[in-house]
Parts: C-alpha cells; sequence; structure tokens
C-alpha cells in the first residue's frame, strides 16, 4: 500500500517547469472564452519557465501544492498593492490544474497562504478576481470573503470587471 502525499511549500527554482506547466493548464481551463484568444495566448506565452525561475528569486511569495511529487497548484502572494483598501496582504494568484480543483485542495492552499501573510504581520488579505470567472468568485464567497470593491481589466480591447474580496 502506497500513501499519497499533500504539501504545501516555498516554491524552488527546480519547480519553474512544473510552476509553468501548472500555470498553462490553469488559466486555459479558467479563462478559455472569457478573455480573448490572442490576450490568453499571450499571458500564456510570457509566463514560461525562465519567467518562473526569476520569479521564485524575487519579493513575491510563491506556494507549490505538492500532490504525490507533482505540482498541482501555486499561489503567488506579498503585500496588498491597492492602496484604497485598508488589508495589508494580498494573495495574487491562487490556481490548481483541473483535475486537482474540486476536493478542498484549494481551500488548503489559500488557507496556508493567509497564514504565512498573518506570519508575515500583514493584517487582512485581500483577493481580486474577474467577476465573469464564477468559479473563482464562488470558492472566494464560499471561503467568507466579502466584495468589497471593484474594478475593471482591459484584455484586447475588451474590459471586464474584477471585484476584491476581503478578509479580516
Amino acid at each position: 500500500m502506497s500513501t499519497l502525499t499533500i504539501d504545501i511549500r516555498h516554491a524552488e527554482p527546480q519547480d519553474a517547469e512544473a510552476i509553468a506547466s501548472t500555470h498553462r493548464a490553469a488559466w486555459s481551463h479558467a479563462y478559455a472564452g472569457l478573455l480573448p484568444y490572442k490576450a490568453l495566448r499571450h499571458m500564456l506565452e510570457r509566463r514560461n519557465i525562465a519567467w518562473w525561475q526569476r520569479a521564485v528569486h524575487g519579493a513575491t511569495s510563491i506556494l507549490v501544492l505538492d500532490v504525490g511529487g507533482t505540482v498541482a497548484g501555486y499561489a503567488t502572494l506579498g503585500l496588498n498593492r491597492a492602496r484604497s483598501l485598508p488589508q495589508e496582504g494580498e494573495i495574487y494568484e491562487l490556481y490548481l490544474k483541473p483535475e486537482f480543483q474540486g476536493v478542498g485542495l484549494g481551500k488548503r492552499l489559500f488557507n496556508e497562504a493567509r497564514q504565512l501573510l498573518d506570519s508575515l504581520g500583514c493584517k487582512g488579505v485581500v483577493v481580486w478576481c474577474l467577476e465573469e470567472n464564477h468559479t473563482a468568485v464562488e470558492f472566494y464567497r464560499f471561503q467568507g470573503g466579502r466584495d468589497v470593491a471593484e474594478g475593471h481589466e482591459t484584455f484586447d480591447g475588451k474590459t471586464l470587471k474584477k471585484l476584491a474580496f476581503v478578509w479580516s
């Protein structure tokens, strides 16, 4: 009998290829049909292995969700970029490969990211997501987030509303 291990840890340089693959799968799943094809393709091409190798060494914290030796998800986090919101921490991204969604792993990664921000002294957390990304909106509401602000992002001429979810 074998045991499946689930670990959430800080990303390391050797994770760059797996994170790039996870990013491509998660973003393709989440944004196909929502973002214009050209904009999505450009984002996927830009976040290649070299980009993630640099990111691992950058100021942003990156956590990976490791399921049995496979990077199944990742979260990027740091200081809140929206000066109009009082929360000090921000989870910039939280994505899982589609085949790992819906079984509680996203919640585990989300909670670990919040705990890391708390351990760094950040009071409160904000997460932004596109309003039309119904899966993400429902996920953050289910985690107890309150949507308190909105903004807009434009992708190849298509403007989409984004929502800010906060936790104290």
